[in-house]
Formats: structure tokens, C-alpha cells, sequence
């Protein structure tokens, strides 16, 4: 017979009979005990094949149960079984119905339902009429209410232009205390255009020049025709001294109340005498490395280490809490002296520390004093270990922030040598106009969800900011949200983990600091009075920052 009429032949490729024909020929011959003789003398007739495990059924090792193999017909041709009953299921299980949203109410419900993965700590304060001021900043803002905010949706042009106009002159909104229609409140709605206003230096659009720290990928891949032209880099670095020098005499000035510098590495606030419960100019650098300290020394900038003493505080009041109780314990008290002195040692003790009390003991033979190389590695071994740590942060007040201005200007480190911002100058954040200043917003977006309360329903309203927010912003927009939602909304806070450190109390800080002197010194500094006044405030939030911030009833709670 020729073979083209040969019944199933196809010169070019297999067809599917064919295939499967193939597939059981080799799984006849990978079978166990092929070889054992079949009664008769016939030829060998292989056992059952093992069965397979599919691998798009249950997750279990177990494989899947077949029923018996057909035999074969005689000449050792495969009978011709049904095409179903060759192939595997592709999907033995039907995929699990999605459950419902849990009934829970609270802030982790609506995070579920936007996709959201949100932390909030258990215990939350007692309620206030005001918050403390929160000085870290924030990368984003999520407020949710049961009242819609569509009063923050599609301002009108005359409203965004009033907005800015309200800014750049620094015009104070007072709403009443609840507001009847929000949507149809100009002034509302002009006010919230407002509070969403902040200054930046270098204005990049095509690049995100906030967070700085940690944006290598996202900066990665953009053009920056700087990176290999010096030329640029110095004209560009011109045009940033120019603008950090504006926003330091306006802050000496205080006609702005703080400002931002975001490096690669670290971030400085600066802020203007009256804030943060000190009566001088003030900046916070974090984190700072052994490196960044040393060069400060070495232009003869004077600062502290706030966090550093205080732990060194708390530690000598332990120790002398253990040496009362041995002085009391024990019969010799000359010992106890001794051992109270040694009890107490501190990391930044002078080189030429004494010894004497090893010989006064009798015993300065058997112990081996450390030479004052062994001292010196040792101190900065525990330097060196505080790096881009929150207890790196750096105090620096009155006329040493004026160093340290033409120290950050003239400091080679400032800028990124290599890597995606190289050559690129930091970032400096302002609530105010500055020289070189470009005028930028925070982003805006309102989002609807649901959640399930008692089996029913309900509408949950959203509203998320996104950008550099400042404490000025995020004061701003909670004083209009007490008038737009009635009272009773709550917010998801995230924040720049780097600037949580900013929040500790300062030194010497004065708690009692007079208002009239603080509203007298800083007239014109653009920010609403009742935000000078949570400014003005001594920070009590220590190394931690808001995290959930809820009202009820017009009174905050919070959680860091």
C-alpha cells in the first residue's frame, strides 16, 4: 500500500493518534520488570505504568488514582481508546471563591479594602483638642471618613488661583467649626488648595527629588546630562548655594520658620528661633557618620549629641543607683567607692584617664592597663557603631548653624560622586518662597471603598495626599478637615524613616517660652497662628513619629 493512502500518515509532522501512540510506546518501556517473560513464550508484556502526579491539581504529593490499562490488540498495537481518556485534566479543583471583607471597622478594614498594608500599634492615647507637632516628614498621607470628600475633588480654576494667591500672601482662613456644605464651600476648597503648597530647589520634572535617601532606583535610568559635565555640575551647584543661603537669611530673618536640605546621605532642618521650644536658631542633622562629625569638628562647628548624653545620663543615674545600694550592703566602704567609680565608665572618658585606684588596691601588677592606643580604637569602635543610626542625630544651635551653612556649601561629600544622583544637589524643601524656589503641590485623590459593618455595607471615604508633606501641611489639613467631616475622621501617616529622629526635645529647650514673644518674632513667617502655636511647642514624641492619628468628637488621639 502506498504510503500516502496508509491510513493517520503525514509526511511533514505527527498528527495527534500518532503522538499518543508514541507516548504510550515509551511509557511501555520505562516501565519496571519489562523484561519479565509472558506465559507462552509470548513476548514480555510490561506492567502497569506508575501513575503520574498532575501538576496543576491539590498541592499533595499523592498521585492521582487511574483505573486499569486497556490490553493491547493483538501484533502489539495500541487499541484505539477514546482521545479523552489519554490526557490528563489540566484542572482537577475549582478555584476558591474570594471571601468577603471581615466585619472589622477599624482602620486595618479600609486598608484591606485599598490594598493597603498599614501597621497601627494597639494602645492609643487619651483624646485632645490639639496633637504634638510632628517635625518628621512625610511621604504620604491617608485620611478616611464616613463623610464623602468630594469638597477636595475638581477645584475650579478661580479656586486653584485663589488658593495660590491665598499662599503666596499668606492670607489666614478661620472656617467655622463644622462646615454645612463642603462641596459647595469656595472658601473651603481654596483653603485646602492652600495647605497643599510647598518650595523646592532644584526643580527636575522628569526626576522625584524627594525622599533622597534610598532613591537610587527610582532616579536610575533618567537623563542627567550633569553627571559627566563638571561645568554643569558647578553651575548648578552656583544656583543651589544661591538658594540655600536665601532660605538661611530669610529663617534668621524669621520671616520663614524652617526648611529642609535632603542629601543622598543625611537631612538637615533647620529651624528659626521660637520653634521647637528654643529661643535661638536651630538644625538637626540625620543620620551622620563618624566621618561627616569629624570633618564638622575640624571647621570648628560646636554640637551635641542629644540622644548620646542621654543615654550616658541614664547610665551614670543607674550607676549611682547601684552604688547606694552597695555602700549600703557592704562592710568596706572605701571598696565600694572604688567599685562605684568603675561601675560608671563613659565612652567618651579622656585619654589620659587615671589609674591610680589599680594602685591603691595593690594590684596594679596583675592587671594590665590599656595603652592609649587601645583607648583610642575603643572610642572609635563605639563611634563607628552609631553611624546612620537615630543616636547619630546632631544638635547644632545659634551662631554654629551659620557655620555650618558654609560648611554644608563648600563640603565635597554633600554630592554623590557616583551612581544615579551624581552630581545631582539636594533637595531643599520650604513652606515659603525662596530665591530659586519653584513652587510645587502636593498631590490630591479622593477614593471610595466599602466595608462591612454588622453584615451590612457601608461606605468608607478616602482622601490620599502624596509628596514631601511638612508639618505645616499636615497641621493645615487636619484643621480643615475638623470643619469638612464634622469632627470625626482618621488618618494613616507614613513617614520618611530617616527624619523620625527629628522629633526628640532639644537641649536647654525653654517649655515655658512666651507666645506674645514667639507671635512678635515671627510675624510674617506665612504659617497660620494655631500652627505656630503647635510649632512653638517642645517636641515630646522622642525617636518615634505619628503613625495614626484619629479624631472623634473634635478631640485627637494618636499613635506612634
Amino acid at each position: 500500500m502506498a504510503a500516502a493512502t496508509v491510513p493517520g500518515y503525514s509526511p511533514g509532522f505527527k498528527k495527534p493518534p500518532a503522538t499518543l501512540r508514541l507516548k504510550r510506546k515509551r511509557l511501555r518501556r520505562s516501565e519496571p520488570g519489562a523484561a519479565a517473560p509472558a506465559p507462552g513464550g509470548a513476548a514480555p508484556r510490561p506492567p502497569a505504568a506508575p501513575a503520574r502526579r498532575n501538576p496543576f491539581s491539590s498541592l499533595d504529593n499523592a498521585p492521582r488514582e487511574r483505573g486499569p490499562r486497556p490490553a493491547p490488540s493483538a501484533g502489539g498495537c495500541p487499541s484505539a481508546a477514546p482521545f479523552w481518556q489519554l490526557l490528563e485534566p489540566v484542572c482537577e479543583e475549582k478555584p476558591a471563591r474570594r471571601e468577603e471583607p471581615s466585619g472589622r471597622t477599624d482602620i486595618l478594614t479600609l486598608a484591606d479594602d485599598l490594598h493597603l498594608s498599614v501597621a497601627v500599634p494597639e494602645v492609643p492615647s487619651s483624646p485632645r483638642h490639639e496633637f504634638p507637632a510632628d517635625w518628621s516628614l512625610k511621604t504620604r498621607l491617608l485620611f478616611m471618613s464616613s463623610q464623602p470628600f468630594t469638597w477636595a475633588e475638581h477645584l475650579k480654576a478661580q479656586e486653584e488661583a485663589q488658593g495660590f494667591a491665598q499662599h503666596c500672601r499668606a492670607i489666614e482662613t478661620n472656617l467655622p467649626q463644622s462646615v454645612q456644605e463642603p462641596k459647595l464651600s469656595t472658601e473651603l476648597r481654596c483653603a485646602f488648595q492652600q495647605s497643599l503648597v510647598y518650595w523646592l530647589h532644584p526643580s527636575l520634572s522628569w526626576l522625584q527629588l524627594f525622599p533622597r535617601i534610598g532613591a537610587d532606583r527610582k532616579i536610575a535610568g533618567k537623563a542627567s546630562p550633569w553627571s559627566q559635565d563638571e561645568a554643569l555640575q558647578q553651575v548648578l551647584m552656583s544656583d543651589w548655594s544661591v538658594s540655600f543661603t536665601s532660605l538661611y537669611n530669610l529663617l534668621k530673618a524669621k520671616l520663614c520658620p524652617y526648611f529642609y536640605v535632603c542629601t543622598y546621605q543625611f537631612t538637615v532642618l533647620f529651624r528659626a528661633a521660637g520653634l521647637a521650644g528654643s529661643d535661638m536658631i536651630t538644625a538637626v542633622i540625620s543620620p551622620t557618620t563618624r566621618g561627616l562629625r569629624e570633618a564638622m569638628r575640624n571647621e570648628g562647628i560646636e554640637f551635641s549629641l542629644p540622644l548620646v548624653e542621654e543615654s550616658r545620663t541614664r547610665k551614670q543615674k543607674n550607676s549611682e543607683g547601684n552604688f547606694e545600694t552597695e555602700v549600703t550592703n557592704s562592710l568596706k566602704v572605701g571598696n565600694c567607692m572604688e567599685d562605684g567609680e568603675e561601675a560608671a565608665p563613659s565612652d567618651d572618658d579622656d585619654d589620659d584617664e587615671s589609674f591610680s585606684w589599680l594602685e591603691e588596691m595593690g594590684v596594679q601588677d596583675k592587671v594590665k592597663k590599656p595603652d592609649t592606643i587601645s583607648i583610642k580604637l575603643r572610642k572609635e569602635k563605639h563611634e563607628v557603631q552609631m553611624d546612620h543610626k537615630p543616636e547619630s542625630l546632631a544638635l547644632v544651635r545659634g551662631t554654629n548653624t551659620f557655620n555650618l551653612l558654609n560648611f554644608l556649601i563648600n563640603c565635597k561629600s554633600l554630592v554623590a560622586a557616583a551612581g544615579p544622583q551624581a552630581g545631582l544637589p539636594p533637595t531643599l524643601l520650604s513652606p515659603v518662597a525662596f530665591r530659586g524656589g519653584t513652587m510645587q503641590t502636593l498631590k490630591a485623590r479622593s477614593i471610595n471603598a466599602k466595608a462591612r459593618v454588622h453584615l451590612a455595607y457601608e461606605n468608607i471615604f478616602s482622601l490620599e495626599i502624596v509628596g514631601p508633606v511638612m508639618p505645616h501641611s499636615l497641621h493645615s489639613l487636619t484643621m480643615l478637615l475638623k470643619s469638612a467631616q464634622r469632627g470625626a475622621f482618621s488618618a494613616v501617616l507614613y513617614t520618611h524613616e530617616p527624619t523620625a529622629v527629628f522629633n526628640i526635645g532639644l537641649d536647654n529647650a525653654n517649655p515655658a517660652l512666651n507666645k506674645e514673644t514667639i507671635y512678635k518674632d515671627l510675624p510674617m513667617c506665612g504659617l497660620h497662628p494655631k500652627t505656630l502655636d503647635q510649632l512653638s511647642q517642645c517636641p515630646t514624641l522622642g525617636k518615634s513619629s505619628i503613625r495614626f492619628l484619629e479624631m472623634k468628637d473634635y478631640a485627637y488621639s494618636w499613635k506612634s
